[in-house]
């Protein structure tokens, strides 16, 4: 690596280097703290008014300033998916390329860095645990007896580290729908049949209820083959949460035979059982006793903030987000293309955040201080917005607004402007006010709520953020569906000859609007949470 400031050269290998980046932000602030004294305070003031003011572009073909916006866009589009960045992997070469693009990017805009740690400087660390399934064993037994049962009849998972239940009375269940009480439930393992339904709702009922575990039976469409396929990928966390230990098992038909025998019981049997109107639960003559053990592995990764200040920044602050990672090779041999470049997903997020943080650089210096934050860990479940809500630069509850902007390169410009979140927070009625001040329109269509839960700023909202994600490639669901059923999370998303980004150049152009009106004190007052 080679800093940009004074072309000292360090050594870097497969993570981001903390002397570097604390060097690097050393000599940015040094360098930008002259830049900006010796700044025309006129020649800005008047590029900021003529920004402000400029009308959007018509719907038809796009002035010279919005060709130029949506170059940019492409360009940073184009780098981040190209294969060279082997899928934006958390923890991987392609975390620390991507995170070298984005800070020359930031520090050239006149970024400082927000997480106000010297020693990482722009990056804050973020630990992820990812867990997989290891050991499974699933022994049964009658009157101290073992059944013999074979091993690949049975898959037994564990939320903990390892769990283990001995020589425990079988309930059946049924199909789950009536939860017994607690005091039948405690110290047994709960069977349940499958039957082609969602289980995994019933089985934590179950162990909510009182159950030691649950074992399914997968007398439907389901067969143990699709489970463990599905099982055995990694599921990821935080570091440092704390793990259930939960036990659930799966068991085939003929293996479940298998551990009846003996009993004047069967399969069939249980099932046209519980198919009668006066099905009660009821001890089965077998016992069990079921072990499970997880795999973990390790993954030092980072958020990247950034922080343009404010004037006042006693009076709180404005988010604005997205995520950089992606899943680098999702694609196994012999594909020819293995890389989930994720170009819309999300790329082009990246790029609208950045280029808002070029917009707002340019503008006079505003009330509150504006936050930019690119995350890690959303595709294993939102992770980085997570640990930036636990650890955040300033005290949550300053953030006034938060925007997210995830997969906003898919409308064409003219497009009325969508509220993921909306009527869940309290900005609705700013947005809409500026809205009509950039004579914008606003989608009125709740549909598009669906997706709410599967974007960071829903981690926000878990911590009482105001966090909405407002885009125009969002404002028509068949559309976004569309992208759901070909290319999401799919090599596929790459970087097309028609990548449609007039819907992202307009995404820019509002996003600096709303920045700008809630970074204003005398347009949104700084609310007593």
């Amino acid at each position: 690596m080679v800093c940009l400031s004074c072309n000292l050269q360090l050594q870097t290998g497969n993570s981001v280097n903390h002397a570097f980046v604390g060097h690097v932000a050393w000599c940015r602030d040094a360098a930008m703290n002259r830049c900006w004294r010796a700044m025309n305070r006129g020649a800005a003031l008047f590029l900021a008014v003529a920004l402000a003011c400029a009308p959007a572009a018509a719907a038809g073909k796009p002035d010279r300033a919005t060709l130029a916006l949506i170059n940019q866009l492409r360009a940073h589009i184009t780098e981040l998916a190209s294969d060279a960045y082997d899928g934006r992997e958390p923890g991987t070469d392609g975390e620390s390329k991507t995170l070298r693009y984005l800070g020359k990017q930031w520090f050239d805009i006149g970024l400082e860095s927000g997480t106000n740690d010297p020693a990482h400087a722009w990056f804050a660390p973020v630990t992820l645990i990812g867990r997989q399934p290891d050991r499974s064993n699933a022994q049964f037994s009658r009157k101290g007896r073992r059944i013999y049962v074979p091993l690949d009849s049975t898959l037994i998972v564990t939320s903990g580290k390892r769990s283990l239940i001995e020589n425990a009375p079988v309930l059946f269940v049924g199909l789950g729908d009536r939860v017994p009480p607690r005091a039948e439930l405690a110290g047994r393992v709960a069977l349940l049949l499958d039957e082609g339904r969602p289980g995994s709702e019933r089985q934590n009922a179950l162990l909510q209820g009182g159950a030691s575990a649950v074992l399914t039976v997968l007398d439907g469409d389901r067969t143990l083959r699709n489970v463990t396929d599905r099982r055995r990928r990694l599921a990821y966390g935080l570091a440092g949460e704390e793990l259930g230990g939960d036990i659930e098992g799966f068991i085939t038909p003929a293996g479940l035979d298998r551990a009846l025998s003996g009993t004047g019981q069967t399969l069939t049997g249980l099932q046209a059982s519980a198919a009668a109107p006066a099905f009660a639960p009821r001890l089965l003559d077998l016992a069990v006793t079921l072990e499970a053990t997880t795999r973990e592995t390790r993954i030092n990764t980072h958020n990247m903030i950034g922080r343009l200040q404010g004037r006042r920044s006693d009076a709180g602050a404005v988010l604005l987000m997205a995520h950089w990672d992606h899943f680098g090779r999702c694609a196994p041999p012999p594909a020819e293309h293995q890389i989930c470049n994720g170009a819309i997903d999300n790329a082009s997020g990246v790029a609208v955040l950045t280029e808002v943080a070029r917009k707002l650089s340019r503008l006079p210096q505003m009330e509150r201080d504006i936050y930019f934050v690119a995350t890690t860990g959303e595709e294993m479940g939102l992770l980085g917005a997570q640990a930036f809500a636990e650890n955040p630069p300033i005290p949550l509850k300053q953030f006034i607004a938060a925007f997210n902007i995830d997969s906003v390169a898919l409308a064409p410009a003219g497009q009325p402007f969508a509220i993921v979140g909306r009527g869940m927070t309290a900005l609705d009625p700013q947005i809409a006010a500026v809205a009509r001040q950039q004579r914008r329109k606003l989608a009125t269509d709740d549909g598009i709520n669906a997706y709410v839960r599967r974007q960071d700023g829903w981690a926000l909202m878990q911590h009482d953020v105001p966090a909405v994600m407002v885009s125009s490639s969002w404002s028509d669901l068949a559309r976004v569906e569309k992208f759901m059923e070909t290319d999401y999370h799919r090599p596929t998303d790459v970087v097309k000859p028609d990548l449609e980004l007039g819907g992202a150049a307009d995404d820019v152009n509002f996003l600096t609007a709303l920045a700008r009106w809630f970074a204003d004190i005398r347009k949104v007052a700084t609310p007593s949470r």
